[in-house]
């Protein structure tokens, strides 16, 4: 017999175990009866119950290819972790310690491809699996004009979101399509260099084409010729902290150092405005003044970097866990800014590079949040 058949032949029965007859009864008699619903789910004593009521599961049923989408997040979401742990197990391997020591050695003090253009294999960013991780959201991005391979570009990618997946999907693979849609440049995504510190990690990133955001290394990537390119997520861990669903709140107006950089190579500024990229997880309130939104600047402060207070799904459920939710991320990669090339430039000169790049940020926002940014809580607003 059906739920629907059954209530039926209960007396029309309501969600909850109310039937109509109820209505009629006292109203101290209601009040004990809605009680003990009340209670029920959350009872100590029905610790499953409670969890069921709160976690949202995900059901048994799950098509393998939506399945593999999510093996290929949760790997990536850990890879720090897998590298680490993989690293340790082979130093509880003695006979493997010199080979361990020649492969440090060589990463810590002799190679130089953080800074010189890394090590990209157009094969690795290839593989199926980047494919598998850009569909988990689904990403993608709009090209809104075309960027002749004869000259560098610096690309402004905006917001950074809490670990920036849009930018990976985009610039670090070719899961969305980039080199097809721009043939001759070649991207490079700029990380910390800290990120190069870290075995068997760094060399993943490297074959990617990420590479240090260092001065030094976006000059070395620059001067290499035409179609060499840069993608620099300008708020930095900054703007992590303001990464909510529904907001975009830029750290911008004090950035000025990748538009000298780009002035000083010749480079031209690409905007790109990435929606949905602070959408894929939610962060615990931090407003300034609040005593997290202190804590994490002072962390900031002493490491370079900081750590936004987030969740997001899980493996087996859909609302808890550390898992990117599946929301959609279009990256919207705007008209190149054109800049003449200046080995000095003065501020005033920088100042009018920044208002164009702003304005053309700007414009992106007006003409896609409508298509895009539907749920969104508020406008777009520079906040420093």
């Amino acid at each position: 017999m059906s739920r629907t058949e059954e209530s039926k032949s209960n007396g029309n029965s309501r969600p909850g175990g109310l039937t109509v007859n109820s209505r009629t009864l006292s109203a101290n008699s209601l009040k004990e009866r809605l009680s003990k619903l009340a209670v029920t789910p959350l009872s100590v004593s029905n610790p499953v119950a409670a969890l069921k009521a709160n976690v949202q599961f995900v059901p048994a049923q799950i098509p393998r290819k939506r399945r593999l989408q999510m093996l290929a997040v949760a790997v990536w979401s850990v890879m720090i972790v897998i590298t680490s742990c993989a690293w340790f197990l082979l130093l509880s391997v003695p006979p493997l310690w010199p080979i361990l020591a020649v492969y440090f050695i060589w990463a810590r003090c002799i190679d130089n491809a953080p800074d010189h253009g890394g090590r990209s294999s157009q094969w690795f960013r290839s593989m199926r699996f980047w494919r598998y991780f850009a569909d988990y959201y689904p990403a993608s991005f709009l090209k809104e004009a075309e960027l002749p391979a004869d000259r560098p570009y610096l690309f402004g990618y905006h917001p950074h979101g809490i670990i920036g997946m849009g930018a990976l999907a985009t610039f670090a693979t070719e899961a969305t399509g980039f080199s097809a849609a721009f043939p001759g440049i070649k991207p490079h995504l700029l990380t910390l260099t800290t990120n190069f510190r870290m075995p068997f990690y760094r060399d993943i990133l490297l074959a990617l084409g990420v590479c240090s955001v260092s001065k030094k290394s976006c000059s070395n990537i620059l001067k290499s010729g035409p179609g060499s390119a840069i993608t620099i997520v300008v708020g930095g861990a900054a703007e992590s902290l303001s990464a909510h669903p529904g907001t975009a709140d830029l750290t911008l107006r004090k950035r000025l150092g990748f538009i000298k950089i780009a002035i000083q190579h010749g480079a031209d500024l690409v905007p790109v405005f990435s929606f949905g990229e602070n959408d894929i997880y939610q962060q615990m309130p931090n407003e300034k003044g609040t005593t997290v939104y202190a804590l994490q600047r002072k962390f900031q402060s002493i490491f370079g970097f900081t750590l936004p207070l987030f969740h997001g799904r899980g493996l087996l459920n859909y609302n808890l866990g550390l898992m990117p939710y599946r929301r959609r991320i279009v990256a919207v990669i705007g008209r190149p800014i054109h800049v003449q090339q200046c080995d000095k430039p003065n501020l005033e000169e920088v100042m009018r590079v920044q208002k164009m790049y702003i304005d053309e940020l700007t414009r992106i926002w007006d003409t896609y949040k409508d298509q895009f940014a539907k749920t969104r809580l508020r406008e777009l607003s520079i906040i420093e």
